[in-house]
């Protein structure tokens, strides 16, 4: 079973209500997926941080439901 952009975008948006979260579909498939992810959160945070909360956010389900997902984190400008 894989995750869609919408339920992606909601796990992400339940962590992280400020996100702006752009994903793009690399295969056409629902399983290999691209983002980037802008958040206030981030701001301060090193990269590592930042894609801690993100990883957080999909609360297991990286591996597992989403097989494939790369992503960069981007701070939102206050």
């Amino acid at each position: 079973m894989s995750l869609s952009e919408k339920e992606i975008t909601n796990l992400i948006k339940e962590s992280i209500p400020d996100a702006i979260v752009e994903i793009k579909d690399l295969a056409g498939d629902n399983n290999h997926y691209s983002a980037t992810i802008s958040s206030k959160i981030f701001n301060g945070k090193s990269k590592i941080e930042q894609h801690k909360l993100v990883y957080k956010s999909l609360k297991g389900k990286m591996g597992n439901e989403l097989h494939a997902f790369s992503f960069k984190t981007v701070e939102k400008k206050i």
